[in-house]
């Protein structure tokens, strides 16, 4: 008997190591294809690296360019392009887990790789060819290293690969999250202000609450029925949270150079952190600026004549309708008829551990775009840019734009479906656009509830024209800003635009940001807006007591903390600070820590914070790890990367941004968002364009050893910037190294 239930056992541990080795080995050969055609043609391009790494890539034409572009940022950081690839192919689950499985959940829901497969044979063929030869380049690096592969199969790839990630995140960025999250919830959509509120604030003047910033919350994986885990930061955070803030001047203005100023505020690592680089083709592609991972074009920067930059912005983009469902549950009434509801079963890979799970869930698709089943119902959402690829050629055309017109007639196709837009030109021209592909809507329903599914009426197609959306060119003041703000004011007393003159079915926000506040009133009191005067705006630590901080330091004030010694000290020390986080008043460290989560609930919807727990949580933190309240703030904020850690100032919304923090065992502040890729561009009358940039840490933020890993921190928090080295004769004058790459099938 014994030997039978040893027998027994030993099968049991065999059967139990097979499954072990299944579930560690299913995923790559599930996700091997066989359809990937690889490129037929040979590409060539030049890599020169400056002195701080920066790669400028060069070739005949603009495809072999493309593929050089792939191979240098494959180079300086291979682990976040994995990352991006990836997600691009619903796989993303088995390199981060649930997480991961989250963005694959939604990159099945949104129909990614059917909206690649469906419109990328109809892009022109010179995009096609500069993203075939891209995702070569992408191929090639990993073939040649595939000690840094980190899964089987994930490559080869081609253009429709990398088309598919650019379909899976674009919606982000103007908060299709704050939609998908409270659908899997099954809780009430908020939304951020109704049409219907006459008027809009100006920065001088505190906004209501429904007016202040909305910042969505991630969506979520949802188990059957339920909700599971947010959709991670890493892609979220971009679209959700990201502040950035944009400045043109005209020369009258700045008193010589047309100036353009980008300041965006991304992660400092991961898929939506900026890469710089500088490209240049015989066929007239000139550029310098930075992209994210998985692009093979700049997003912003500027050529020899024009630039511009770009600012998340959150028009209405979004529509929910509410499906009236038979008994079967697999139907849905719309118009007449009844219709099959689509329903797919996707397989999500998980990795736990040394395993991957495979994970089915059911996605469900209405003539409305995707649905979701909570516990209220089935319902359908409709976002601008729905099955629209036309992005990836409209930013490659901007890159090659030559004049204003030309500029605007790319953008007039209404491609891009969302982020401001501002730009600046060697002729002195300056411009703001609110570009958003907002929905076409009748006038009539409430596009701010939820709809009836039932009326095909309501299914509207397609975008509103390029003439409806808010555009100011050549302001009377002589400048433009926006920092996520309302586009009413972007150009000063006597410049704006009236919020009055455009439909509320636009559903353009009304939202002020202390961003905005502090641009407006610095840029309206100077008399000239030269270098030094920008300089101290683009830097400024400075809060407006208005808006959630007015609420704030209300609140404050208003506490009885008669039982707490202390906490009536930390009190009456914010109710003496300067508001300026600059690491100048004693009360700045912890006026820091407060004003995060009492911004993130006022710019979220979130609920409103208790005062005093807060207060409590925050001189708890400060007494345990400093031994004090009042810490010099650049010891508590800190810019960490390697060894390297060096002192910070700014905060949450201000025009030095340092917006979001990992709390690291020492009790410091590691920033992870905020200023990020800044660059400074003229254009001196007659001359030919220069320009300066900087970005947090270096070219190569995922490679230790490479020199380039940390190098730009010094610079960075002393507000000091590098040249771009645009000409190709500066860039051999200052180039460490110089190398030529090639595929030749």
């Amino acid at each position: 008997m014994s030997k039978w239930f040893g027998r027994i056992g030993f099968a049991l541990v065999a059967l139990a190591l097979v499954a072990f080795v299944a579930l560690a080995s299913w995923e790559p050969f599930w996700a091997k294809r066989d359809d990937i055609t690889r490129s037929t043609e040979s590409y060539s391009a030049e890599i020169i690296r400056d002195d701080y790494g920066v790669p400028h890539i060069y070739g005949e034409r603009d495809r072999d360019v493309a593929y050089g572009v792939a191979i240098a940022h494959a180079e300086d950081d291979f682990a976040t392009l994995q990352d991006v690839i990836a997600m691009a192919r619903g796989r993303y689950g088995a390199i981060a887990g649930e997480d991961g499985a989250a963005i694959d959940y939604v990159y099945h829901l949104l129909d990614a790789r059917g909206t690649a497969e469906r419109h990328y044979p109809q892009l022109p063929e010179d995009t096609r060819a500069l993203f075939e030869a891209y995702a070569t380049g992408l191929n090639d690096y990993a073939q040649q290293n595939p000690d840094e592969l980190k899964l089987a199969n994930l490559f080869p790839v081609d253009g429709r690969d990398v088309a598919a990630g650019f379909a899976l995140r674009q919606p982000f960025f103007f908060g299709l999250n704050g939609v998908i999250q409270p659908l899997v919830e099954g809780s009430d959509l908020r939304p951020e202000q109704g049409p219907d509120i006459p008027g809009f604030p100006r920065p001088d003047a505190p906004p209501p609450p429904a007016l202040e910033d909305n910042a969505p919350t991630p969506p979520a994986l949802p188990e059957r029925g339920k909700q599971a885990r947010a959709l991670p930061l890493h892609m979220g955070e971009d679209g959700a949270l990201s502040g950035s803030n944009a400045f043109a001047v005209r020369p009258e203005k700045s008193g010589g150079p047309t100036t353009l100023i980008s300041n965006s505020h991304q992660p400092l690592r991961g898929g939506v952190a900026w890469y710089e680089l500088v490209v240049e083709s015989d066929e007239g592609w000139h550029y310098a600026g930075a992209n994210f991972p998985g692009s093979p074009f700049p997003f912003l920067g500027h050529n020899r004549n024009l630039g511009w930059t770009n600012t998340v912005n959150t028009p209405d983009m979004v529509d929910v309708y509410e499906l009236e469902m038979d008994e079967s549950g697999t139907r849905y009434r719309f118009g007449g008829e009844w219709r099959e509801l689509e329903s797919k079963s996707v397989m999500l890979p998980v990795r736990i551990g040394p395993v991957t799970l495979p994970i089915s869930r059911d996605v469900l698709r209405s003539v409305h775009g995707p649905v979701i089943k909570n516990d209220n119902g089935y319902f359908a959402f409709r976002y601008g840019g729905i099955d629209n690829l036309g992005q990836l050629d409209a930013y490659y055309r901007l890159n090659k734009a030559e004049t204003l017109e030309e500029w605007e007639g790319i953008l007039a196709r209404m491609d891009i479906p969302s982020t401001n837009f501002i730009y600046a030109d060697a002729l002195g021209n300056i411009a703001y656009v609110y570009n958003a592909a907002i929905p076409d809507r009748p006038e009539g329903p409430n596009w701010r509830g939820v709809l009836d599914g039932t009326d095909p009426e309501l299914v509207w197609e397609g975008a509103v024209d390029y003439e409806e959306l808010p555009r100011l060119v050549n302001p009377a003041s002589g400048w433009l800003y926006n920092a996520n703000n309302t586009p009413f004011t972007a150009a000063g007393d006597g410049s704006d635009l009236s919020a009055q003159d455009f439909a509320p079915e636009l559903g353009v926000e009304l939202k002020q940001t202390n961003r905005s506040r502090r641009a407006f009133k610095l840029l309206s009191e100077s008399e000239l807006l030269d270098r030094e005067a920008l300089r101290r705006i683009k830097y400024d630590t400075g809060y407006a007591r208005e808006g959630y901080i007015a609420r704030l330091w209300d609140d404050l004030e208003a506490l009885d903390l008669s039982d707490n010694a202390e906490l009536a000290e930390a009190r009456d020390m914010l109710l003496g600070w300067d508001f300026n986080a600059d690491s100048q008043d004693r009360a700045d460290a912890l006026a820091l820590l407060m004003i995060r989560e009492f911004m993130s609930s006022s710019y979220q919807n979130k609920e409103w914070p208790d005062v005093r727990e807060e207060l409590e949580a925050h001189v708890a933190h400060l007494q345990t790890h400093f031994g004090r309240i009042d810490p010099p703030m650049s010891d508590l904020l800190r810019l960490r990367q390697g060894d390297i850690d060096l002192p910070l100032d700014g905060g949450s919304d201000t025009l030095r941004a340092s917006t979001l923090w990992d709390v690291n065992e020492d009790g410091r502040l590691a920033v992870r968002h905020g200023d990020s890729f800044i660059q400074w561009v003229e254009w001196m009358p007659g001359e030919r364009v220069t320009s300066q940039s900087i970005q947090p840490y270096g070219a190569a933020t995922t490679r230790p050893d490479s020199p380039h890993y940390a190098d730009q921190m010094e610079l960075f928090v002393q507000h000091r910037l590098k040249p771009v080295y645009f000409w190709r004769e500066d860039v051999l004058a200052n180039a460490v190294s110089r190398k030529r790459v090639t595929h030749n099938p």
